[in-house]
């Protein structure tokens, strides 16, 4: 089998779902073979020749090389000035590779000025013209090199953003076109997420043969004929990549340690609106993975993938204390504002915690489900910070039950808690298409398409999208004790790489 994972996805670390269902595959003594196209993908585009006009541009192109190489060792992450330098001149790159033929390519995202990710009939002719794809001479020659030399049964697409969706069907289509007895699977976040709307009907029968919601490696194996129980427990395989392709000083190496949430209230949340259940892995079968895993692959740094990991997940890793550096999310409570427990927690090779404060407000939070009290969570947030942990923290404005009086509430909890934020992430909220919530707001439509996930509404107090907007830029992100929280953030990689400073800043003392 040929696993693919499209471009475009941010290419920090290796994807996480085709190492899951490789390994799984690989288990049965199955013959896979991955493909990250997004990735090479990328050094396609950083190595095209161009010719470019202006300043910026010029000095972006003759310092690709050394941009490319730099932001591949430790060097590219002293400050985050000479980071931003690196990052901005090679994204500069992607925009002009993608400006004749009306496309914007960049570290996360890839748009195209004709065609749209939601709309099926627009992924529909990405498949019949995939000449006219950004990606289409480098995808060509190496499709047609994997393809000519093998013999697959099976070809399978882990589609897990709207950034790669244009171009995964654009590949579909050239091999329908060139290999039509190929047989194609589709799966991933993003196609699970389709499958969950309501009243779900399938636009892409001519294309694809098989659609998989949910969890692939159950389907995959069943497509081989093989029912194993538990078929979700096998260790992801790594060794299929190139860890030196990867945009980080060393491999980053995803994994998961549960599937769903385990709170799985927050009414906002799409894991809800998708009614996802929530499995946790077996400790010991996660460390062990996590030892081996360490001792093959030698990552720099460990993501664990998980929407929050669990209370019990943590005091595994405690009581192991693995010999590796990690960062994941993490839901606030008791535990992490328990001095002891974060001294421990660190001593596991805690670098960073995401935590999903989400509001500073607490009628906001409590009408969202969020579980957490505002007090716990500034405590938690000083008690993190001053362990030596990282945080990194994640605030939604303009939720349905949001006012200003409401948001101007979480400016105050940010001021007072500027000092204990490492890092920080500002979102304006989009409402799920099938959320308890949507019934009794007026909705109208976010995105023109059929394969929309999200609903625009009337906010019911009046707090739309552009009113938050202005709010943010004239007095959020302005305020002086949140500007410098901002600018820490690394452009594009975000959380990916805000770790790698905090373990750079370790190595300095």
């Amino acid at each position: 089998m040929l696993l693919i994972h499209p471009p475009i996805a941010k290419p920090g670390e290796p994807p996480a779902g085709i190492a899951k269902i490789a390994g799984t595959l690989r288990h049965h003594g199955l013959p896979v073979t991955v493909l990250d196209a997004s990735i090479e993908g990328f050094h396609y585009l950083l190595n095209l020749p161009l010719q470019p006009e202006g300043t910026f541009s010029r000095r972006a192109v003759s310092h690709a090389k050394r941009n490319l190489q730099e932001i591949r060792t430790w060097d590219a992450y002293h400050t985050i000035s000479r980071y931003t330098t690196i990052v901005n001149e090679l994204n500069r790159i992607l925009f002009l590779a993608g400006q004749r033929q009306g496309v914007r390519a960049t570290f996360s995202n890839y748009t195209d000025a004709s065609l749209s990710p939601v709309n099926s009939r627009d992924l529909l002719r990405a498949a019949q013209f995939p000449e006219t794809n950004l990606f289409y001479p480098y995808f060509e020659r190496r499709l047609m090199d994997l393809l000519s030399q093998n013999q697959f049964d099976w070809i399978g697409f882990s589609l897990n953003y709207l950034s790669q969706a244009l171009t995964t069907f654009a590949m579909i289509g050239f091999i329908k076109k060139r290999w039509p007895q190929g047989r194609i699977v589709l799966g991933g976040g993003l196609v699970s997420s389709w499958m969950s709307r309501p009243g779900w009907t399938d636009p892409f029968t001519s294309l694809v043969d098989h659609m998989v919601q949910g969890a692939g490696e159950t389907p995959l194996l069943a497509l081989h004929g093989l029912f194993p129980e538990a078929s979700n427990c096998y260790r992801p395989d790594y060794s299929l990549f190139d860890p030196d392709l990867y945009f980080s000083p060393g491999l980053i190496l995803p994994y998961a340690t549960s599937a769903g949430c385990y709170w799985g209230k927050c009414s906002f949340c799409p894991e809800s609106a998708e009614k996802n259940r929530y499995y946790p892995y077996p400790a010991e079968k996660v460390v062990s993975d996590l030892a081996i895993l360490n001792r093959d692959t030698d990552p720099t740094l460990v993501h664990l993938l998980d929407n929050a990991l669990s209370p019990s997940m943590m005091k595994a890793l405690i009581a192991r204390k693995p010999c590796f550096s990690w960062y994941g999310f993490a839901r606030v409570s008791h535990d992490l504002m328990d001095p002891d427990f974060l001294k421990d927690l660190k001593e596991s090779g805690c670098v960073m915690l995401q935590l999903g404060i989400e509001s500073g407000d607490q009628g906001v939070l409590d009408s969202l489900q969020k579980g957490v009290f505002v007090e716990m969570a500034g405590k938690a947030l000083k008690a993190i910070h001053r362990s030596g942990i990282a945080t990194y923290a994640y605030l939604l404005f303009g939720t349905p039950p949001e006012s200003q009086v409401q948001a101007r509430h979480t400016l105050d909890f940010t001021v007072e808690n500027a000092d204990f934020i490492d890092f920080l992430n500002i979102a304006i909220f989009n409402l799920p298409i099938d959320s308890p919530e949507s019934k009794s707001l007026d909705l109208f439509p976010f995105y023109e398409g059929d394969l929309s996930l999200y609903s625009d509404f009337r906010h019911p107090k009046g707090w739309g999208r552009r009113e938050v907007r202005g709010f943010l830029d004239r007095e959020f992100k302005s305020h002086p004790a949140i500007t410098p929280i901002i600018q820490r953030d690394p452009p594009f990689f975000n959380s990916s790489h805000a770790p790698l400073f905090i373990m750079n800043t370790m190595k300095k003392k």
